[in-house]
């Protein structure tokens, strides 16, 4: 916030980010148009029609906008809060494994970080599949080639990472390494981990109604047709960059309603799924080089010791 208000003036004539060029030949047309009723008024034809103002209200034209875009900004945020839910669990999963899980051997450090890993691995192969990418190099250096070819044959990968999680968590237990509480709090924060997947998939499945859709575009396409003969005979020369500029204001808040009701994409205006995922990398390789808490320590001793 602080930032744009220091750019502001840079923002309002930014065009990388905003819907200028998405919309710029429909802009153009209509000016074009509006300028074409100027010439034919010009030349005392009777173009001027105040009625045809009234066919399509504004206010009409307002409030669908507006229910469009809240309904596109509702998903927006909706997917935000399924991502920063999913940051959270991460963190909270891989703290707890760390700390909670007791090493017995070796290996289980090992199986610890392969399995940290395997949280930030369902992350990006969540992103992957709202974006409906095939499994690539992003989840390489974080599961084994045996995984990652596994993975590459299934239809929802990130269920099976939950899968192979869940499995660590539950061998865990088995061996004694965590109790039944500790099991069950870590697999409840999978859980949900899982219904954050399920949400998003929930948004990206459920579009706009196409009626709807379809109906909006009509009505602004009449709007912007007859608001010229309505316009002509008291802006005359001026009609067509009038129009160009309601124009500009109508469409431009449905291609923004458009581009945000799919938060998962790579547009500039979606959410960076990139840049989370590489959050919660940075925070895993963190953690990771951390050593375990003392009493991770106390209970390794203390199995040792009931073992014996």
């Amino acid at each position: 916030m602080h930032s744009e208000k220091i750019h502001w003036f840079k923002l309002v004539f930014r065009l990388r980010g905003s819907v200028i060029p998405a919309i710029f030949h429909r802009v153009l047309i209509c000016g074009l148009f509006g300028f074409f009723i100027s010439l034919l008024y010009h030349l005392k034809f009777p173009v001027s029609q105040p009625v045809f103002g009234n066919l399509v209200p504004s206010v009409v034209i307002g409030l669908l906008l507006v229910f469009r875009t809240n309904t596109a900004y509702e998903r927006f945020w909706e997917g935000r809060k399924a991502w920063g839910t999913l940051v959270n669990n991460v963190r909270n999963l891989a703290r707890q494994i760390w700390v909670a899980v007791i090493e017995v051997n070796p290996e289980d450090r090992e199986s610890k970080i392969m399995t940290l890993r395997l949280l930030v691995a369902f992350a990006i192969a969540t992103k992957l599949h709202l974006r409906a990418k095939p499994i690539n190099q992003e989840l390489a250096n974080l599961i084994s080639p045996a995984q990652f070819h596994k993975l590459k044959t299934m239809n929802n990968p990130p269920l099976e990472i939950a899968f192979w999680i869940g499995d660590y968590l539950q061998s865990q237990y088995t061996h004694g390494c965590i109790d039944a509480y500790q099991l069950v709090a870590l697999q409840n924060l999978l859980n949900s981990m899982v219904d954050v997947l399920g949400a998003c998939e929930r948004i990206l499945k459920t579009p706009i109604p196409l009626a709807y859709a379809i109906h909006l575009k009509q009505l602004l396409l009449i709007y912007c047709s007859l608001l010229p003969f309505n316009l002509v005979g008291n802006l005359g020369w001026w009609t067509g960059a009038f129009v160009a500029l309601v124009s500009f204001i109508v469409f431009g808040v449905e291609e923004i309603g458009i581009e945000i009701e799919n938060p998962f994409g790579y547009d500039r205006n979606d959410l960076p799924l990139n840049t989370i995922c590489d959050t919660m990398l940075r925070n895993i390789e963190d953690l990771i080089s951390l050593s375990p808490s003392v009493h991770a320590h106390a209970g390794n001793a203390k199995f040792t010791q009931s073992s014996n």
